[in-house]
């Protein structure tokens, strides 16, 4: 596979940003990535419907490298609930084979675009106002993580992202430490991700038009590109949070969010 200078330096770039952001302010990558694939793939004359599944695909596939190395080093702080992993991954397990196998599949990509608009619309309000649910409750028994998990699988897969920005107000709503939320959603990253791919994978077999170096919906040359640059930098953007104003820097990257949700927007009414 080989890869034109400009677009290993496009992608090199996408990779480091989304690396530095994660580990700094403990983002998923999918906010950044979607957009900017979709339009590198615009630019190589992928329809915007196709380029918006295409992104939100090969985004939630670099999230099964990034969260090896983020659970690595969270497991050895003992900060990951693996009890709640056990709970909560069957149900996302099965949520994601539903979005991704079924509702991806057919759904057309301006619904995914206008989707995703929204998405992100919520979480740079979120951040922005820095809001803290307090934690009133516990974690439901196994029928509740069973549905939640479910939700959290199949919400992710449409929108390409982690499942932090579900799992982690959740987990704190409920009474789970807020160290121990963000350690136990980015070992969730990995079922997530890891179930979603596979679906995109099958159901984009029988997609025609596809552009060169493509699996399903997977579009290899970012893939590759953006997992190991992001892998690279997520660990110097965790050390560089201790050392800046995080909540001034989640207001300011949230701005950007809002253009990033504007671009989405704009591709999905007129695609």
């Amino acid at each position: 596979m080989i890869i034109e200078p400009v677009l290993l330096a496009q992608l090199s770039v996408l990779g480091l940003c989304t690396g530095f952001l994660a580990g700094l302010l403990g983002i998923g990558g999918g906010l950044i990535m979607v957009p900017v694939i979709t339009y590198l793939l615009g630019q190589r004359g992928v329809s915007p419907d196709l380029a918006v599944k295409m992104a939100i695909a090969t985004s939630m596939a670099t999230i099964i490298f990034t969260s090896v190395s983020s659970v690595r080093a969270h497991h050895q702080k003992k900060a990951v609930r693996w009890d709640l992993v056990k709970g909560l991954a069957p149900g996302i397990v099965i949520g994601s084979l539903i979005g991704s196998l079924a509702i991806f599949a057919f759904a057309k990509g301006s619904w995914l675009a206008l989707f995703f608009a929204a998405f992100v619309g919520f979480s740079a309000t979120q951040m922005f106002l820095d809001k803290k649910p307090a934690p009133t409750r516990q974690m439901p028994g196994f029928s509740g993580q069973l549905g939640i998990g479910g939700l959290i699988g199949l919400l992710s897969g449409l929108v390409g992202a982690g499942g932090g920005f579900i799992s982690v107000p959740f987990m704190t709503w409920c009474n789970v430490a807020i160290h121990n939320a963000v350690a136990t959603s980015a070992a969730l990253g990995f079922p997530i991700a890891l179930a979603n791919v596979a679906g995109y994978i099958v159901s984009g077999q029988r997609v025609q038009n596809l552009p060169d170096h493509s699996f399903g919906y997977l579009w290899l040359p970012a893939l590759v590109v953006v997992a190991l640059c992001s892998v690279t930098m997520a660990p110097l953007g965790a050390s560089t949070a201790h050392k800046l104003p995080v909540k001034q820097l989640k207001r300011v990257f949230a701005s950007i969010l809002y253009t990033l949700a504007a671009y989405m927007l704009y591709k999905g009414l007129s695609a």
